[in-house]
């Protein structure tokens, strides 16, 4: 990247050296520094109406834009907009609540609370400004940057920033522009690709634990139509004549208390809090032991089914199978397939309900599905392969996660050089 010809000491530790022609000015001497209002409570719905002008601000709306805000989850009403602050397309305001110092430029009608604080009349490109804010540097000095930071206006008013001739940081916001385009299509580029190797990761295990691992295996019908075709030396019977039903109660309550997701990772909305399983009587829990296979009843159409590496207890809104003969299934082999895509779909035509969210997989229901078995051994080799290949998978995934964060640094860097003066952007924009 080219540098300037000349430099200067800015007097400010984390900006030093600036372009010579560059300036050091405070932000309010580039326009008084205001904080957004709100009306009181803000929860009455008085002040919102689908209908309304002006679109009603949170810091959430912010966090979740890039550069311009298009627009939020509420409006406000009138009465609502007359006791707030009002901003308008072009508008430059940052938050100092919550997210930290997020910059954003309103390409919308909206009000901003007291979470924010605005510029009016600001005497500065506005796109240079808010990529001086992204930049995260000009927060130095004040303190610990985090959500705790005090920030108010007289604070924002008082950070000196580097001011370049208008015609520069107009140019400097293009240079930003174009490059963070090109920076955002390679990581769009790249999650897609993340998101393409955990298909492929899912492909290889689906295909592994109902097809085996010879494709050239004669095969025959396996009596099911999701299942479609299975290895001919394959059984394939009913889940009741591989597993019964668990109705061991706890005595005690002292055991582990255990939820589905730390059975498979997948916490339905109903585990959100554990706190919640706190009981005053455990009268009706079930004991679970390592190895049984353990279904939340609502939430089993969704994957809430595993094949449990804890010993513990569960409540009575879980059913929990044992093997009848531990030759059968090797337990990871079985929570594999149980969370196939073509086991979840069976899962869900087999619960019972007018709803998803009402939906209920009992254990009748879950012993007619039919399940099927290789030979153990071709289990432990299907097992093999799954780890081997699921190994290669997550490797390329690590890989381009790096690449991702790598990306992203450089992003930063390049914010904070263009807009520090780091380098010459005007000579880059012609020598290209």
């Amino acid at each position: 990247m080219e540098r300037y010809p000349k430099y200067k000491d800015s007097g400010i530790d984390w900006l030093g050296n600036i372009p010579e022609h560059w300036d050091i000015i405070k932000i309010k001497r580039l326009s008084i520094v205001k904080r957004g209002a709100s009306p009181r409570p803000i929860d009455q719905p008085k002040y919102f109406d689908d209908n309304g002008e002006f679109a009603w601000v949170r810091i959430a709306d912010v966090t979740a834009s890039n550069k311009y805000l298009l627009k939020t989850t509420q409006i406000l009403s009138i009465l609502g907009n007359s006791l707030s602050v009002k901003q308008y397309p072009g508008d430059f305001f940052v938050s100092i609540a919550g997210s930290v110092g997020k910059p954003i430029i309103t390409k919308i009608k909206c009000c901003i609370h007291d979470g924010f604080v605005y510029f009016p009349k600001l005497k500065i490109n506005k796109e240079f400004i808010y990529y001086l804010f992204e930049a995260g540097q000009l927060f130095q000095g004040l303190g610990k940057f985090s959500t705790q930071l005090n920030l108010n206006t007289d604070t924002i008013g008082n950070i000196q920033i580097p001011l370049p001739p208008l015609e520069e940081q107009k140019t400097i916001a293009r240079f930003l522009d174009r490059k963070l385009e090109q920076i955002g299509h390679f990581i769009s580029n790249k999650q897609r690709l993340i998101e393409l190797l955990k298909e492929q990761k899912t492909a290889i295990v689906n295909r592994a634990v109902t097809k085996g691992l010879n494709h050239h295996a004669s095969m025959k019908p396996s009596g099911v139509e999701w299942l479609e075709d299975i290895p001919a030396h394959w059984e394939a019977k009913r889940a009741k004549y591989y597993f019964y039903e668990v109705d061991e109660r706890s005595e005690t309550g002292t055991e582990e208390l255990l939820s589905v997701s730390h059975i498979t990772g997948v916490t339905p909305r109903s585990e959100k809090n554990i706190t919640m399983f706190q009981a005053e009587s455990y009268e009706g829990y079930k004991t679970c032991q390592v190895g049984d296979l353990v279904s939340n009843i609502m939430w089993a159409w969704m994957g809430a089914l595993g094949v449990s590496n804890y010993s513990g207890i569960v409540s009575s809104s879980y059913g929990v199978y044992r093997q009848k003969n531990l030759d059968n299934f090797v337990s990871t082999y079985l929570n594999y397939l149980v969370r196939t895509n073509s086991y979840i779909s069976e899962f869900i035509c087999r619960s019972k309900g007018i709803r998803s969210s009402r939906l209920r997989m009992y254990t009748d229901d879950f012993f007619d599905i039919p399940i099927i078995k290789p030979p153990k051994e071709e289990q432990e080799k299907i097992l093999s392969y799954i780890h081997t290949e699921s190994a290669k998978v997550d490797e390329a995934i690590a890989k381009t996660e790096k690449e991702i964060e790598l990306i992203q640094e450089y992003r930063t860097t390049l914010i904070s050089d263009a807009v520090t003066g780091k380098i010459d952007v005007i000579e880059l924009t012609h020598s290209s």
